[in-house]
């Protein structure tokens, strides 16, 4: 039997990159030099078309490290000299701030319990915070951030770095990045590519604090720091031996997208969502953990189950059909379902259909 993943990452591989691996064989591209001419047009390929997807504006860069959770480590060590604040709502967001205690620096934390967001008009950060870390969807939870609030903090508080987690709504999200100084994501999810690649946009603001601790003797790392990355990007080259096949790759499947049409795709994400969020409250066993709808995720949805997870997972793969458990201490009480570019509208209302077919 096939199996089709609904998993919140690594899910689905998006429906194009069968093809597009077939072609990366072809031309040998896991074989070519990372110094080579050949990799130079890949890199350069791939960061104009993301820059492109995401609409970013003048200054601002791409980067391509190991994986989003790379980014976090390398952001505290290049953008913080003494402290970091962190919007904690779920495992993930409290998984940054906890690499920032780990490296020494002072972490403020402004928590709400999970299956909520924090309340950015009610917030309080001092100005000797450099750093204020938002993460726009948490994927443990599926509890996500108005895209105004964005904008409520960076008016806010205009002289911190801003750094936003787009890892498991982007590019469904219609970000406006000029808010933000760094935003980050890997491939494995809305991206539907194998894992091992993690995307760090980055804009001038964050360049400059970088080298300004580097000024000052401060460590920032050594092969992925701003500085290095910068330079090397600036030759359409990465500091060390890259994944030459997920970069290739991802620039196919963001031509792709951009073929097809954001708006089309936020579309089709919105209708599948409600069909979704529709058999969560219809169901007998099942409800939305994220009770407020405007904070409900279109991109990583989550419900309490009556039942242990386990059961439904089950049923669900006896048709060929992989969803996610709970996330760490909700495995059993909740399922979370992807709802990505590559989940087709057909697919997601068979999924609904089984759900409510569950205990029937």
């Amino acid at each position: 039997m096939k199996r089709f993943f609904f998993t919140p990452g690594p899910s689905q591989l998006y429906f194009t990159v069968e093809e597009h691996l077939k072609s990366a064989l072809t031309e040998n591209v896991p074989s070519i030099s990372h110094r080579s001419a050949a990799f130079q047009e890949i890199y350069r390929h791939t960061t104009d078309l993301l820059k492109e997807l995401f609409r970013l504006p003048a200054g601002y860069h791409i980067f391509f490290t190991g994986s989003a959770t790379e980014i976090w480590e390398r952001s505290i060590q290049n953008l913080v000299e003494y402290e970091s604040c962190h919007f904690v709502n779920g495992a993930f967001s409290q998984r940054y701030a906890g690499i920032a205690e780990n490296l020494g620096r002072k972490t403020s934390v402004i928590r709400v319990s999970e299956g909520k967001v924090v309340d950015v008009e009610s917030v309080l950060i001092t100005e000797s915070c450099e750093l204020i870390a938002l993460t726009q969807n948490e994927t443990s939870t599926g509890a996500s951030h108005a895209l105004g609030d964005v904008e409520k903090i960076r008016k806010g508080f205009p002289n911190q770095l801003i750094s936003l987690d787009i890892v498991s709504c982007a590019p469904y999200s219609n970000i406006d990045y000029s808010l933000v100084d760094m935003a980050y994501l890997s491939v494995q999810k809305c991206f539907g590519l194998p894992a091992g690649l993690g995307v760090w946009i980055a804009n001038e603001r964050c360049i400059q604090k970088s080298e300004t601790l580097l000024g000052k003797g401060m460590s920032i790392g050594s092969y992925h720091s701003l500085p290095e990355l910068l330079a090397k990007s600036q030759k359409n080259q990465t500091p060390e031996t890259p994944n030459v096949l997920g970069i290739y790759l991802l620039g196919k499947v963001a031509e792709d997208m951009l073929a097809k049409g954001l708006d089309m795709i936020r579309r089709e994400i919105d209708y599948k969502a409600a069909v979704l969020y529709n058999a969560f409250e219809k169901s007998e066993f099942l409800s939305p953990f994220v009770k407020d709808p405007a904070h409900q995720s279109k991109t990583t949805l989550v419900a309490e189950v009556a039942v242990p997870s386990r059961v439904i997972l089950n049923k669900l793969a006896e048709k060929g059909m992989i969803i996610g458990s709970g996330y760490g201490p909700f495995k059993e009480r909740h399922i979370r379902i992807a709802n990505f570019p590559t989940h087709s509208k057909e697919q997601v209302e068979v999924l609904a259909d089984e759900l409510l077919m569950i205990g029937k």
